[in-house]
């Protein structure tokens, strides 16, 4: 039952407000249960003529009135002290998924798309989210109303009451046997929803090139493919899940009509009096629909399981260390050590094998090579964004695996070759980069970055939104940002990854003569294929098949090992 342990354990922080909506299910639930009683109360004012007193006609009806008055107040707070319920767990749920994926290694998000991430967060947040709040609370008032109508019953008619529970197993072995294709048809479907999100994401993503390769008749064909795809499932899912509950509804009351067949020959033989019928005949009939509901709830299980075996894979998969964990590294000079370090991706051959490599404190290194070397590997496992499978790192001596997580980022910038910004003002992409910045820190980043002047030109200078990934500005002044958002980080270290890639022959000039400045007295590893940037480099390595291998560009030198 690990699934149900789970449940519960999101359920553990709203437990008061959620125990509150059981009871207040269990009372109208009692107030159903006492419908009937009412009704044979009814029959037996209306049966004798002129009847007075506590169980008149009038008072029968007064009484049925309150009560029904009572269930739908009973509703009203259970409908809505569940549905809040059922949103702040969804919205705990979401924060916890959420704050767990941002705390997964790269490595889990390379190995999947990005749409099966997208549909834990949105889609099956919501369906574990409302079963735990709504479902899964339904089967104690269900239960209750299916013992309460059998005893009400059996006080009745022992006999008759004692078949009628006898067919109960019946109606859970039929639940098995018709339900037993809805949760890999659950499991199916939860596939195609995630594969519909990143078809769309990527395509949104990639519009510009959809566009220029006019590819918009394939993509859209491809997208409606997928969403009819998604239709026909969950047509078939209703098929199934529509079926369980009128079809054991109606074996229900067959059975029903079988034992009330049976009670008109106790009726001829005047063991029942016509108002015990009638009330026997009405809780026959109120149990028909737990019976039935419990059947619905069946299949939703089966559809929730599927949703929480991808939910609880994402959750079983190891975290980063928290950022605090570990021994603080102390302000450093920058002294970058490699030190036989061995790694590769998984399904893949080894990106890194046996490197040792000497960075000196204050040094600029350029690491060139082909695509697919292991440079940008480097980086990665500098930053600890991935773990060597063998070998250690060293900054001033200490091994980066013993420190924290936080204290080690922070000490490195990096300006990548595909620029993450974000979806804001230009102010707040270069203050991303240091925790509340004053307005001349973040000015003095961009002009050391050489930025000033295009920021000073946009619409709003400063206060510009950039759009999506800086979509409003051109890759030199995205770039540009970042180096700006790296430097207000004023980091020892400073890692430039093919930074200078999507400049023109005079911007990669103007970046150059900007970083000469920014980047005096850091360790600073450059990442290029470009030779104009390698002016700026103290020494040249190169890497190729995983490996230093000797010679670079003309003019530069290796140095490998200790």
């Amino acid at each position: 039952m690990p699934h149900l342990r789970i449940l519960l354990s999101y359920a553990a922080p709203h437990r008061t407000a959620l125990t509150l909506g059981v009871c207040l299910m269990l009372l109208e639930s009692a107030a159903a249960l006492a419908v009937p009683w009412f009704g044979g109360r009814l029959t037996a004012a209306m049966l004798q003529d002129g009847a007075r007193g506590a169980w008149s006609v009038p008072a029968v009806l007064t009484g049925m009135l309150a009560l029904f008055g009572a269930q739908a107040l009973l509703k009203f707070g259970n409908t809505y002290l569940l549905g809040s319920t059922g949103q702040k767990i969804v919205a705990d749920l979401k924060i916890r998924v959420y704050d767990h994926l941002q705390a997964l290694p790269l490595s889990f998000f390379q190995q999947r798309r990005q749409g099966d991430t997208l549909a834990l967060l949105t889609r099956d947040v919501y369906m574990v989210g409302g079963f735990v709040s709504g479902t899964a609370l339904a089967i104690v008032p269900l239960l209750f109303t299916v013992a309460g109508a059998v005893v009400f019953m059996f006080r009745l008619e022992p006999m008759l009451a004692l078949l009628a529970a006898l067919l109960i197993p019946l109606f859970f072995l039929l639940l098995k046997i018709l339900g037993r294709r809805l949760r890999p048809l659950a499991t199916q479907l939860g596939e195609e929803h995630a594969t519909a999100i990143a078809i769309a994401e990527e395509n949104l993503g990639m519009l510009p090139a959809i566009k220029t390769f006019t590819r918009e008749p394939q993509e859209s064909a491809r997208h409606r493919r997928q969403v009819q795809r998604i239709r026909a499932l969950t047509t078939q899912q209703l098929r199934i899940s529509g079926a369980l509950g009128p079809g054991i509804q109606f074996i229900a009351a067959a059975g029903i009509v079988l034992l009330l067949w049976l009670a008109s020959g106790e009726l001829t033989g005047r063991k029942l009096a016509p108002a015990d019928l009638v009330t026997f005949l009405l809780y026959a009939q109120l149990l028909t629909r737990p019976v039935s509901g419990l059947a619905e709830l069946y299949g939703q299980v089966q559809t929730v399981r599927a949703t929480m075996e991808r939910l609880l894979h994402a959750l079983d998969q190891t975290p980063e260390p928290p950022a605090d964990v570990g021994a603080a590294l102390p302000p450093v000079r920058g002294a970058i050590a490699f030190e036989g370090v061995s790694f590769g991706y998984p399904g893949r051959p080894p990106a890194l094998t046996d490197v040792s490599l000497q960075i000196a404190a204050g040094e600029t290194i350029a690491i060139v090579g082909p695509n697919g070397a292991g440079k940008s590997t480097l980086a990665h496992l500098l930053m600890r964004l991935h773990e060597p499978a063998a070998g250690r790192i060293r900054i001033d001596g200490v091994d980066i695996a013993t420190v924290s997580l936080q204290t080690l980022r922070r000490q490195i910038g990096v300006v990548p070759q595909h620029v993450l910004l974000f979806n804001a003002t230009v102010r707040d992409n270069i203050a991303y980069g240091r925790p509340e910045p004053t307005r001349a820190q973040i000015e003095a980043a961009a002009r050391a970055a050489r930025a000033h002047d295009f920021i000073s030109q946009l619409p709003q200078g400063y206060d510009t939104l950039i759009g999506d990934r800086g979509v409003r500005l051109s890759g030199g002044q995205q770039q540009r940002l970042a180096l700006a958002r790296a430097l207000l980080k004023d980091p020892p270290i400073l890692i430039l990854d093919e930074a200078t890639a999507m400049f023109d022959p005079q911007g990669e000039m103007e970046f150059l003569a900007a970083a000469r400045g920014a980047l005096k007295g850091r360790t600073v590893v450059l990442i290029t294929h470009r030779p104009a940037s390698l002016a700026v480099a103290d020494r040249i390595v190169r890497m190729e098949d995983g490996k230093l291998r000797e010679g670079g560009f003309p003019g530069g030198s290796l140095t490998a090992g200790p």
